[in-house]
């Protein structure tokens, strides 16, 4: 093996290596955050049930307890990228995308009253809402493969060969 191709080997390694590492310390970081959103959603919950305060789970405490719910579950999600990625060395996109259709669908979930009157906001939502769900189905088509209506052939011999029974 040449000296060049040694030092790039090397290099790819230290690399790659230096990948890994990254990737487990945003695991690490992730987990964090999951942890803490996950305490304090439950401490949100725990505070109000068992002050008996006044909750009306309805309105804005639903918004509030669906928001912070929906941030956990992004952030899993986010974990769920991470671990595939180190697992595999590949990029997941159907689970990118489904991490930001849930994070678009969050958003709206959680638009303050008021947004009716912010029509570009809504447009923009809706409009990142079907490009998503496009880009979504578009994977899982290229994904799922060649659907044929016929049986497949042998493209090695001619369809009139077939034909006559050759």
């Amino acid at each position: 093996m040449s000296r060049s191709r040694k030092s790039q080997t090397s290099f790819l390694t230290i690399v790659d290596s230096g990948e890994r590492e990254v990737a487990r310390l945003l695991t690490l970081i992730t987990g964090v955050v999951i942890l803490a959103a996950l305490i304090e959603l439950v401490m949100s919950l725990g505070s109000k049930l068992l002050t008996g305060s006044e909750a009306t789970w309805l309105g804005d405490d639903l918004i509030k307890v669906l928001g912070d719910l929906l941030t956990v579950l992004i952030a899993l999600e986010v974990l769920q990228n991470i671990t595939s990625y180190l697992r595999r060395h590949v990029v997941q996109i159907e689970l990118v995308l489904v991490t930001a259709l849930t994070a678009v669908a969050r958003k709206v979930i959680v638009l303050p009253s008021g947004a009716e009157n912010k029509p570009q906001l809504l447009v923009g939502l809706g409009i990142a809402v079907v490009s998503l769900s496009a880009a979504y189905w578009l994977v899982k088509r290229a994904n799922a493969g060649p659907t044929r209506a016929f049986p497949a052939q042998d493209r090695s011999v001619p369809a009139d060969a077939v034909d006559a029974g050759e």
